[in-house]
């Protein structure tokens, strides 16, 4: 077993992480994940405590009461202390917090004895939820699918990672065992993936959310709403297009409403994830999903990216060998 801080944190097999992901970490997706010893994250935004109570059940019910698996809280969720209070009940074994400061919610959770692992997108914030006791951080690159930041994974793993001491696991762009051995290279001890795990046959994904993944070429992913709203990376679509147009309509007013893109978001993930309509819906996914060619199995793809990632720095190690200098 390739032990790190986070497997030995955690109690999991494999140092992989399912990223929380609207309509598709749901309790089937997690509860696969959990059973062939990654683990996974239920995302709870967009949803009521009641709908994620009883995805948490359903994990339990299907992988047994000592399931190790975590809940995301969105810290734009109008619901997020309800949320909070949920899985501090529930004893959650742990949460990842994103969207936002994750620092005054990581005392609750530990006095309720669960791990905080906090999503960041900058060294300095890292350092802050560090210092308020945050279990772990992971780093989410601008090449990830869905809500993003700015900074890519490349450059901001290893920058945070020189900065805390606490574990740091990758995420954004990694998809293979090659990406997972680049995120350890850069000083992660964990990943986080979500585009390959959207065309898992556990996945509940509808089938045209899925085929768009794995059709996707290396250019065919956008980031829309850059200038106005939240930025969002998805694959390009009707509804990017209409994004487009309306941020060019919007920067030649001088008070442009703000309010259109709010509205033109509003349920757009689940009208592609959830009713398949990949036109005039949300395909979110990563800059990777042109390396997702085939829908395979959770136990598939768990196996793809740890030994494919032992396979290359076992590789990488030998072809090296002697070259590193003692003077």
């Amino acid at each position: 077993m390739w032990k790190t801080r986070i497997t030995e944190l955690l109690g999991i097999k494999y140092p992989i992480i399912l990223g929380a992901m609207a309509y598709i970490s749901e309790s089937q997706l997690v509860a696969s994940i959990c059973h062939e010893g990654g683990t996974g994250v239920i995302a709870s935004g967009g949803f009521s405590v009641d709908e994620v109570q009883r995805y948490i059940h359903e994990v339990r019910d299907m992988c047994g009461k000592q399931a190790v698996f975590g809940v995301n809280l969105m810290l734009q969720s109008p619901n997020k202390d309800d949320i909070a209070q949920l899985v501090c009940d529930e004893k959650v074994p742990f949460v990842t917090i994103g969207a936002g400061n994750a620092s005054s919610y990581i005392n609750p959770l530990h006095q309720a004895g669960i791990h905080a692992l906090a999503i960041v997108p900058t060294v300095k914030l890292a350092e802050r939820v560090q210092e308020r006791g945050a279990d772990a951080v992971i780093i989410e690159g601008m090449e990830a699918g869905g809500h993003i930041g700015k900074l890519t994974t490349m450059t901001l793993v290893r920058q945070v990672a020189a900065a805390v001491s606490i574990p740091v696991i990758a995420a954004g762009g990694i998809a293979d065992g090659e990406g997972v051995a680049a995120g350890f290279m850069l000083g992660a001890e964990a990943v986080q993936v979500g585009t390959r795990f959207v065309v898992a046959k556990e996945s509940n994904a509808h089938p045209k959310y899925k085929e768009k993944i794995l059709k996707a070429r290396d250019i065919d992913t956008t980031i829309s709403a850059q200038h106005f709203g939240h930025a969002v990376r998805a694959i390009k679509n009707q509804l990017t297009r209409d994004f487009e147009q309306a941020e060019k309509d919007a920067f030649k007013q001088e008070n442009p409403d703000l309010e259109i893109f709010e509205q033109m978001g509003a349920g757009a993930l689940a009208k592609a994830v959830v009713h398949g309509d990949v036109e005039g819906g949300s395909v979110m996914a990563g800059q990777i999903a042109g390396l997702v060619s085939k829908e395979e199995t959770v136990e598939e793809i768990l196996k793809d990216l740890y030994y494919g990632a032992a396979k290359k720095i076992q590789e990488e190690a030998s072809r090296w060998a002697g070259v590193v200098r003692n003077d």
